[in-house]
C-alpha cells in the first residue's frame, strides 16, 4: 500500500459507503441514521491501478467535552493526523453547513494533503451545493455518488500524482533485508503452520455488551485505537487491527456487545450482531470474554455455543478481575461452572484478566496459542486404529436388533477444528452416545482439550469381495460344461 486515505466529513454523508465502494466489499455497516459509524476501519481499496489504505472516520461531531461524541471526534482527529491524504467528504444537497466550516479549518491546520469532494452529487438538485463547496477554500470539488459509483474517475485523476510521491518516499525508507530461502522443505511435516505477516492469526473477541472488549483490545495494541466507555454497546462495527502480540502476527477482530434475540429490535443492532457473528465464522481463535460480576449468564452460554459450532477453537476469558474480593472461591466457582455448563468445550482455556490494569495479558496470549495449536492438531492413521481397537475392546459398541456394529477403520480427514471419520457397518443405528464416548476419548488420549471435534460415522457396507463368487462360478461352469460335445452311446 502507497499511501493511506481518511475520509472525513459530517455524519451522514457518505463516507461509510464511499469506502464500501473503493475496498470492493461490504465491510462497514451503512444505515440512513446519522452516526452509524464510531470507530476506525482500515480496509485494502483499489482504484484502477491504485492500491492504497482507506480509513472510515466517525462523524466529525462539533463536541469539546467528554461525551460520547466528543470522544468520536477526538478518535477522527487522530486519524486526520495520521493518514497521508484526507477526503473532505460534503452532502451537495445539503450544502454547506456551519460544521463544515469548522472542520474545514481543522482540515487545514493539521492535514497534510486534503481532497474536497461532494458527494451524493447526482442529478441538478446538487448543483447549488457544489458550487458553495468552493467556500471551504480547499480547491476544487469533486463531483462524487458513492451509491452510484459516479465521479471516482475524477478522485483518480487526483490521486494519482500524490500516490506517485508517497511511493517514492516509501522506496528510500523501505530498509533493505536478507530473504533466507530455505534449502528443503518436508512436503509432509505434520507440524502447526505458524502465523506470518501476510497470513496473521485470526481472533475476534466476542461478549455482551459492556463486558470490556474494545479495551482489553486497546490494552493488547498499548494506545487507545479502540472507543470506550461507560456507556454499553458503543461498539457497532467488527473492527480488525493488525499486531504483533508476543511476537505472532495477529488480526484481532472487537465486535460488537451481542444482547439476546428477543432484545434486539432496531435494525442498525442486528446489522452490528450479525456483523459480529460473521468476524466469528472468520476467525481461527474466537476469545469469549465475560464480566466476572456476572459471569456465564444465558448470552454468555450461547455466545460460546456459537463459536463452537462454527468449529472456532475457543478461550474464555473472565475480565474486570482486579475488582474481585475473594479471587480464589471465585476462581474454583467458574471452573465448576464453566465445566458444568459446557460440556462440549471441556478443557476449554479459562483465564482471569484485567483489560483496566492489563493483568493476565500474558496469560490469555498462551492460552490462544494454545489454542491455537490444538485446533491444528493431526493425529496418524496407526495411532488412531489402534486407539480405535483399545476402545472397542474397553467398551464394544452396541447390538441393535441383536447384530453388532462393527466399527471398522478410522482416519483423519481434516484440521481446524480436527474432523475424523469411522467406517462402520450400520452407522445410522449407532447412539449418539457411543459417538461422544468416542469423542471425550479423542480429548483425553490425544490432548485435544476445548477444540471442537468432529466425528463422522460413514457406512462401508458388507463389501466382501468373495460374495456371490460361488454361485457365479457355478454358472460359469454349467455354461461350460454345456458347450463339451456328448459322448455317443
Amino acid at each position: 500500500m502507497s499511501f493511506s486515505l481518511a475520509i472525513v466529513g459530517r455524519p451522514n454523508v457518505g463516507k461509510s459507503t464511499l469506502f464500501n465502494r473503493l475496498v470492493g466489499k461490504r465491510l462497514a455497516l451503512v444505515d440512513d441514521q446519522p452516526g452509524v459509524t464510531r470507530d476506525l476501519r482500515e480496509g485494502e481499496a483499489r482504484l484502477s491501478d491504485l492500491r492504497f489504505t482507506v480509513i472510515d472516520t466517525a462523524g466529525l461531531e462539533n463536541e469539546t467535552d467528554d461525551s460520547l461524541p466528543a470522544r468520536m471526534r477526538r478518535l477522527t482527529e487522530r486519524a486526520v493526523e495520521e493518514a497521508d491524504i484526507c477526503l473532505f467528504l460534503i452532502d451537495a444537497r445539503a450544502g454547506i453547513l456551519p460544521d463544515d466550516e469548522v472542520f474545514a479549518e481543522i482540515l487545514r491546520r493539521r492535514a497534510g494533503h486534503v481532497i474536497l469532494a461532494a458527494n451524493k452529487a447526482e442529478g441538478s438538485a446538487a448543483d447549488g451545493g457544489v458550487i458553495e463547496a468552493y467556500s471551504l477554500g480547499l480547491g476544487e470539488p469533486i463531483r462524487l455518488s458513492a451509491e452510484h459509483g459516479q465521479g471516482l474517475d475524477e478522485l483518480y485523476q487526483v490521486l494519482l500524482p500524490l500516490s506517485d510521491g508517497f511511493e517514492a518516499r516509501a522506496a528510500e525508507e523501505a530498509p533493505e533485508t536478507n530473504v533466507a530461502v530455505p534449502e528443503e522443505i518436508d512436503e509432509d511435516d505434520d507440524s502447526v503452520p505458524m502465523p506470518t505477516s501476510t497470513k496473521p492469526l485470526q481472533v475476534a473477541v466476542v461478549g455482551r455488551p459492556n463486558a470490556g472488549k474494545s479495551t482489553l483490545v486497546n490494552k493488547i495494541l498499548g494506545e487507545e485505537r479502540l472507543l470506550t466507555g461507560p456507556e454499553a454497546g458503543i461498539t457497532r462495527d467488527a473492527i480488525s487491527v493488525r499486531m504483533d502480540w508476543g511476537g505472532v502476527p495477529m488480526r484481532i477482530f472487537d465486535t460488537a456487545g451481542m444482547r439476546r434475540r428477543a432484545k434486539v429490535q432496531e435494525k442498525l443492532e442486528k446489522l452490528s450482531v450479525s456483523d459480529g457473528i460473521r468476524a466469528v465464522k472468520f476467525a481461527e481463535v474466537v476469545v469469549v470474554l465475560l464480566d466476572a460480576a456476572i459471569p456465564f449468564e444465558v448470552q454468555d452460554l450461547k455466545i460460546a455455543d456459537l463459536a463452537e459450532r462454527e468449529g472456532r477453537a475457543v478461550v474464555v476469558a473472565v475480565n474486570k478481575w482486579d475488582a474481585e474480593d475473594h479471587k480464589q472461591d471465585k476462581l474454583r466457582e467458574l471452573r465448576e461452572a464453566f465445566e458444568r455448563l459446557l460440556p462440549q468445550l471441556r478443557g476449554a482455556p479459562l483465564v482471569t484478566v484485567s483489560a483496566r490494569t492489563g493483568k493476565g495479558l500474558d496469560r490469555l496470549q498462551a492460552a490462544v496459542m494454545q489454542a491455537y495449536t490444538v485446533w491444528n492438531r493431526r493425529v496418524s492413521t496407526g495411532q488412531l486404529n489402534r486407539w480405535l481397537d483399545s476402545m472397542v475392546q474397553r467398551h464394544p459398541p452396541p447390538a441393535p436388533q441383536g447384530r453388532r456394529i462393527k466399527l471398522r477403520y478410522m482416519t483423519q480427514a481434516k484440521t481446524r477444528p480436527p474432523g475424523f471419520v469411522v467406517m462402520c457397518s450400520h452407522p445410522d443405528k449407532l447412539p449418539e452416545s457411543y459417538s461422544r464416548f468416542l469423542v471425550n476419548g479423542l480429548r483425553e488420549d490425544f490432548d485435544m482439550p476445548g477444540t471442537p471435534i468432529r466425528l463422522t460415522m460413514r457406512g462401508q457396507g458388507d463389501r466382501n469381495p468373495y460374495k456371490g463368487r460361488r454361485e457365479k462360478n457355478a454358472g460359469a461352469l454349467k455354461k461350460h460344461l454345456g458347450k463339451l460335445p456328448k459322448k455317443k452311446g
